[in-house]
């Protein structure tokens, strides 16, 4: 992976966008300054070539002047040439964080750049800004502009992001351009240059406070490296001053809008060519090269000088905001009618810029005709001036000022109501952006918001004898009023205020807005649609988080929630409201605080028959919680019906052995195989038992008989497996009626929001709206235009339905032990199973012949084919692939790769097999489309190095790392991954530990969770057994790994080897 940097760089005339990429290498930098004075180049930088080449793989073009001219001219005769660049290379200096550590004894120095990916560092050692070269292209401003339009918006975060936080900055001020030039923000001008030229232009024009205030933000937000490109002077080794970062952005600005304007008028006369013929030459000049690809005027000197004269003329109402932010500037405040009045007051004053409560009345004003004046300890330059230049402008803006200016001393003028509402709805913001003040009524200030607009104020609760449990469509008992601006009215007054016929109206003293939209809207719901009105659950919630604004075409203005609605809306907006769970008296364990939070979440919710997506990072406990939660349902006598849970087929036996561990008092069973029970033999079995476990593959399959259940939950674990709503799975799973369903999963979006629509759907039917709406109302405008406000709008949605702990919690990490191990129970395919059961049944017909060593070696021989069966068949019969054979313990490990690496963890898995490992990595590199390493015996010194610095210290290095148990299990740090698999059992604890310990230890910043995995049904799981039964005693008796096992005899080694055909999970069974 690489990450694309950019940055505008000023070069007098030739500014330009400057990018160049960074990868991961070897960073340091061994630096002598007494025998290389020049400043080295940046080790992560890439070549010109290389940023090409990566450029193409990533499809980002960068259209250059230079290369279409190239196209226009006839091809010569093909030759073979090396690799080069598409573009021209340069070289800049740009100062960079840089540890530097001193080499005492030859006094050189180590220079360490710090990956602008990283998310710390690792070092104590605290960075300087050290200047390095780097190579790449410089894009003039067309193409700039181009490139920059090009990025995408939504690449911010996870393994696809590969744009710097110096590009993405400039990607956003290039698209503010399109917004100043859409808003005619710009101006011409004329100017001299250093070489006595006189050159026509346009810049930009920021006089509005939004945009004054938008470039103090852009400019606070700038990335340091986006100023410390260096100049390139006389080869002293030292680091500039960074740039102002707002004189930055402007001439950005000036260049961008520049070259855009001109290539919007060029290809259009600007004026008849008669009305140009007959203009001055001078300006004639101007206009051409306001228009044309050379800016410059060709004139004579005086005809410029009057040009330069006239021009100055027309723009000096702008003079201050063209030479910087004006300090004070004239304000309109709009006064409501005194009693017994029916005009409204717009009032003139001056205005502080940066304290909009700083106001120096019209009277003042001409009372001090005064070149300063001192008001309040604030100084004002030329009062009388800037306020008639406000003035003027705003007469032009807006005629009704104009006649007010005819006096000898302006200080204000007179509205009618309908010039006044015309000031508030179409004026204000226009003064606003002329860079001029604008103060309203309080109750008229929120010109875009529906507080003040007519419209429902809503009162719910809960049905006082609600004898059923409640759901989304469960209607609410409610009262609705009219009100506005806050204040509720009767239907008289609402009559009273249509009859004035006036657009703002008074009530109890505060103005407000009455559209004549809204008054036909409510009317109309008087007329007829007042008695149709309903309120149900899933209203209200719509309602409380913001999301519906609308009933019956009315604006909700106000909605308040009494009882026990309150409680819910109130729990489900901060679930720390909830009361934790205590553990359930038959559970065998403890539950953590945060578990006991989550157990009480899904009761909670439960109780309000609210589907629930329980969203725990992955070893946070998601099936001990959903144990507990059940149990209690039990113990409370509230499990009046059973409750089925969908799973991968590779997990059915791990669910099963973790229920019967945690609550033996749970009556559970297994669908699955072809021996499961059908018709009336399988209603039989489910109505004696409380918890019913299947698999997806098997879910679509047995629907209809599914369906005959009543079942009280559903959940699905591994909830993404639902993420495709067209799937078969998908839609079966919808097809079975619940009262209440819950999701577990650790990733609820992987990819797309989609994917969160559908596991939403699945819990709360309806509840996001369709497919469609979703797709148009939030997942276009969230992941194709980055668009944060309907983003929060999805979160305060979901956020009721979904918990989500992180493993990077404070309260969490407190609660979690350093280091969990967990064993991870696979099933055998069926495959798996039929070459088990023949190489023990061969194997134990000749070991039982045999004797002393031979036998030894026979049965030792036999536990290494029964292990490389339980990895994989193709490891087994010694293929090149896995493509042809299926494995119960891939398939877990690629469930849980997927979770882990979501989460933005990295993992390492152990295998004592090297070949194991070589067929292992281009799968999963397929699997997961990221790099995976593998180091084993045979991986060089130099290839093992950089294999432990890219996993450790590349942020954006591979997540995975496969590690043969021997070439691995010792003299290696690796405390970036926070995830070990186990994938094959050494029976050693000492050695598993020992390869644990690669990531346990000193330097580890995070929890460590260890992944054990035992095939189900084989002697993995038998000698797994044993060891957890005499833990003390198994580890002395193997702690020389599986000798012991040769010491058995025939009978023995059968009981132990035999397989449990139970454990099959092959899906073509079922």
């Amino acid at each position: 992976m690489a990450i694309l940097h950019g940055s505008w760089v000023r070069k007098n005339q030739n500014s330009c966008l400057f990018i160049w990429g960074e990868t991961w290498r070897s960073p340091q930098v061994n630096w002598d300054i007494t025998q290389s004075p020049e400043i080295p180049q940046h080790p992560l930088a890439m070549t010109g070539v290389e940023l090409s080449e990566w450029l193409a793989a990533k499809n980002i073009a960068i259209t250059s002047s230079k290369q279409q001219q190239a196209q226009t001219q006839p091809r010569s005769r093909k030759t073979t040439k090396p690799p080069e660049a598409s573009l021209p290379t340069y070289s800049h200096i740009i100062a960079l964080p840089t540890q530097i550590l001193e080499n005492t004894k030859d006094k050189t120095f180590n220079l360490l750049p710090v990956h602008s990916a990283s998310q710390d560092l690792e070092s104590g050692a605290s960075p300087y800004l050290q200047p390095w070269q780097v190579a790449g292209f410089c894009l003039n401003t067309s193409e700039a502009i181009k490139f920059l339009q090009s990025l995408p918006l939504n690449i911010t975060s996870g393994k696809d992001t590969f744009l710097a936080g110096d590009l993405r900055f400039w990607s956003q001020v290039a698209r503010w351009s399109l917004d100043l030039i859409s808003r005619s923000k710009f101006l011409p001008n004329i100017q001299q240059q250093a070489d006595v030229t006189t050159d026509a232009g346009w810049q930009v024009l920021l006089d509005s406070a939004v945009d004054s205030t938008r470039l103090e933000k852009f400019a606070a937000k700038m990335p340091l490296a986006c100023r410390t490109y260096q100049e390139i002077g006389n080869g002293d080794i030292s680091v500039d001053l960074p740039e102002s970062a707002q004189g930055l952005i402007l001439e950005f600005l000036n260049s961008t809008i520049d070259v855009q304007v001109r290539e919007m008028v060029g290809n259009q006369p600007i004026i008849e060519a008669r009305v140009m013929a007959a203009l001055p030459v001078s300006l004639r000049q101007w206009l051409q090269a306001l228009t044309t690809a050379s800016k410059t005027v060709v004139a004579d000197v005086i005809g410029v000088e009057r040009l330069e004269a006239a021009l100055k003329a027309w723009t000096l109402p702008l003079q201050s905001e063209i030479t910087g932010k004006p300090l004070f500037r004239t304000c309109f405040q709009l006064n409501s009618p005194g009693i017994g009045e029916t005009e409204w007051t717009l009032a003139y004053f001056l205005q502080a810029a940066d304290d909009p409560e700083f106001l120096l009345n019209a009277a003042i004003v001409w009372q001090n005709p005064v070149e300063q004046l001192n008001y309040h300890n604030r100084i004002i330059d030329k009062p009388q001036e800037t306020f008639l230049r406000g003035l003027g402008l705003a007469s032009r803006l807006y005629g009704a000022i104009a006649p007010s200016l005819e006096t000898e001393y302006p200080q204000s003028c007179q509205l009618t109501p309908i010039q006044a509402y015309e000031f508030i709805k179409s004026v204000a913001w226009r003064l606003e952006d002329s860079g001029l003040g604008v103060i309203l009524p309080p109750s008229l200030t929120n010109r875009e918001g529906w507080a003040n607009r007519l419209g429902l104020k809503i009162t719910a609760e809960t049905p006082k004898k609600q004898k059923e449990r409640l759901g989304l469509q469960s209607l609410l008992n409610f009262q609705w009023q009219l009100a506005i601006g806050g204040q509720t009215i009767s239907k008289t007054e609402f009559d009273r205020l249509v009859a004035l016929n006036s657009p703002l109206v008074e009530i109890n003293g505060e103005w407000v807005e009455l559209r004549p939209q809204d008054i036909k809207t409510a009317q109309t719901f008087f007329a007829s649609r007042k008695e149709q009105m309903a309120l149900s659950l899933e209203d209200a919630l719509h309602l409380s988080t913001g999301d519906t604004q609308v009933i019956e075409k009315l604006p909700v203005v106000s909605f308040e929630a009494s009882g026990a609605l309150q409680e819910l809306i109130g729990a489900l907006s901060n679930n720390q409201e909830i009361k934790p769970l205590p553990t359930p008296a038959s559970f065998q364990g403890q539950l953590r605080p945060y578990q006991e939070r989550g157990a009480a979440w899904l009761a909670f919710l439960e109780r309000w028959g609210l589907g629930a997506c329980l969203a725990d990072d992955m070893g946070l406990g998601k099936t001990i919680e959903l144990i507990a939660f059940v149990l209690y349902l039990k113990e409370q006598d509230l499990l009046e019906q059973p409750i089925l849970l969908v799973c991968p087929t590779s997990v059915l036996g791990n669910w099963e052995r973790e229920v019967r561990k945690f609550a033996p008092s749970l009556k559970v069973m297994q669908y699955h195989g072809d021996k499961r029970p059908k018709g009336k033999a399988f209603v039989e079995a489910v109505n004696q038992h409380n918890l019913i476990i299947t698999s997806y593959s098997l879910i679509h399959r047995d629907v209809k008989l599914l369906q005959t259940i009543s079942w009280q939950i559903i959940v699905l674990d591994e909830a993404q497996n639902v993420k495709n709503p067209d799937a078969k799975q998908s839609q079966a799973v919808r097809q079975l009626d619940a009262t209440f369903r819950i999701a577990l999963t650790g990733t609820p979006v992987e990819n797309r929001l989609q994917e969160l629509w559908s596991i939403l759907d699945f819990l709360n039917p309806g509840y996001l709206g369709n497919k469609q709406f979703f797709q148009r109302r939030f997942a276009m405008p969230i992941e194709k235009y980055g668009d944060a406000a309907s983003l929060n709008q999805l979160r305060s949605l979901v956020q009721p339905f979904i918990l989500r702990r992180l493993k990077t919690d404070r309260e969490i990490i407190q609660d979690l032990p350093d280091k969990q191990e967990m064993t991870v129970f696979c099933g055998l395919t069926t495959e798996q199973a039929a070459l088990y059961q023949q190489a023990v049944d061969k194997s134990l017909v000749e070991i039982e012949s045999a004797e002393g060593l031979q036998r030894r070696g026979m049965i030792l021989a036999l536990l290494t084919k029964l292990k490389q069966i339980c990895n994989h068949p193709s490891q087994y019969l010694k293929e090149t692939t896995l493509a042809q054979h299926n494995s119960g313990k891939l398939q877990c490990l690629e469930e849980m790769l997927d979770v882990a690496i979501a989460e933005g963890d990295r993992a390492l898995i152990f295998t004592q097999f090297a070949e194991w490992g070589k067929l292992l990595k281009p799968h999963l590199e397929k699997q997961l489309g990221r790099e995976v390493f593998f180091l084993y015996g045979s991986t060089g010194k130099k290839q093992r190095e950089e294999m432990v610095d890219r996993f450790q210290h590349d942020p954006q290095g591979p997540p995975v790392m496969i590690l043969s148990l021997k070439a691995g299990g010792v003299g290696l740090n690796l405390t970036r991954a926070n995830h070990v698999f186990h994938f094959d059992r050494w029976w050693n604890p000492a050695i598993e530990n020992q390869a644990t310990d690669r990531v346990f230890r000193i330097g580890q910043t995070r929890n460590v969770q260890v992944h054990k995995f035992v095939c189900t049904g084989t002697l993995e799981e038998k000698i797994h057994d044993m060891i957890e039964s005499k833990k003390q005693l198994a580890e002395q008796v193997v702690s020389a790994g599986e000798e012991w096992l040769t010491e058995l005899d025939t009978d023995q080694l059968r009981n132990l080897l035999i397989l449990d055909r139970n454990a099959l999970i092959d899906e073509d069974g079922e």
